[in-house]
């Protein structure tokens, strides 16, 4: 018998499915005419801009699109340190905090890494650490910094009410290398709570290398509290104080006495009265910590407070005196003399 003429053989599906390799083409393809333009989703995405939406992010890349952005760290991130560091994000910097108490779901909201010791923070070698402790508990922060974790050129700065503590406390302990710049915004969050334009900022610079980066690092820093339009105020750390304790430690003193006072509002106050009370409501909304501190941490808070008795004295001796002749003139001179 005849054996049946081979079947023909049959492409696989899968090259049906796809052009033939070895097929000539044209210069933009299969016909003359150029392809269409893609559509969006083929378009690739824009590089991330620095917006304010791209600085929230949990943790912003340093200086990925802006070579000059800092990385301040905040030890202490209460009130005030939280206050502070919306400042340094306006400006484009990135913010990274520690603190005794657990600010972790506030960093995550806010764009700010969140570290739950202050070695974490330090292993992450900012470009700035800002103390933002009280007064009292300063002096055991900065002791129990690992300074040999951060690099050398770094700036330490401190925004206390006193100066010259801090300023002495840094050049102790501090290696020579490190940068100091002591600072005090002379405002807060109530204050400055609709901006920080005119607002007083004292700094002094008080051991920046010239050399490297280190002052134009210093100068970086300086310029975000110039940016938000604060009135730069360069005094060395005796001078503020000085001042400080002539009007700062005064002004909280009068607050705290008539607090004693309990004094209350009237259906007839007039302008004066209620600068008193209000006087009162925010001198007492400080704590009494932060008074205490005013006056152990600053040399001249003594004299002040000496000043302030014999003051006090003065005004009283005058009503004194005044009422003795009236008195006297009453009393004893109302039959004349022979």
């Amino acid at each position: 018998a005849t054996a049946p003429p081979p079947l023909p053989r049959r492409r696989p599906a899968c090259w049906a499915a796809s052009a033939p390799t070895s097929a000539p083409s044209l210069p933009f393809g299969r016909s003359d005419r150029p392809p269409p333009a893609p559509s969006p989703r083929e378009t690739p995405p824009p590089p991330p801009s620095r917006s304010n939406k791209s600085r929230s992010s949990s943790s912003p890349p340093r200086g990925a699109q802006d070579p000059s952005a800092l990385r301040v760290g905040i030890i202490g991130f209460g009130n005030f340190g939280q206050f502070i560091a919306r400042g340094i994000q306006r400006q484009g910097h990135a913010v990274l905090a520690t603190s005794r108490s657990d600010y972790s779901e506030y960093c995550s909201a806010h764009g700010i890494r969140f570290f739950r010791s202050l070695e974490a923070l330090c292993e992450e070698q900012p470009d700035v650490l800002l103390v933002c402790s009280s007064i009292l508990s300063t002096e055991s922060v900065v002791r129990a910094t690992p300074l040999a974790k951060l690099r050398p050129d770094t700036i330490v700065a401190d925004v206390l009410s006193v100066k010259q503590f801090p300023r002495n406390l840094l050049l102790e302990i501090l290696p020579p290398e490190f940068g100091i710049v002591c600072t005090h915004p002379m405002f807060g969050p109530e204050s400055g709570k609709h901006g920080w334009s005119k607002l007083p900022f004292v700094y002094d610079k008080v051991r920046v290398a010239e050399e490297g980066g280190q002052k134009a690092k210093c100068d970086r820093f300086l310029s975000i509290f110039e940016q938000e339009g604060c009135r730069m105020v360069e005094m060395t750390c005796a001078e503020h104080d000085r001042h400080a304790a002539g009007s700062q430690f005064i002004t909280h003193t009068i607050g705290r006495v008539l607090a004693q006072l309990n004094l209350q509002s009237t259906p007839i106050n007039t302008k004066g009265y209620e600068t008193l009370l209000q006087l009162t409501e925010n001198t007492v909304s400080d704590s009494f910590d932060l008074y205490y501190g005013l006056f152990m941490y600053n040399v001249n808070a003594t004299e002040q407070m000496d000043k302030l008795d014999r003051a006090f004295d003065d005004v009283k001796q005058m009503l004194y005196g005044r009422l003795h002749g009236v008195l006297r003139k009453q009393i004893v001179e109302r039959v004349p003399m022979p």
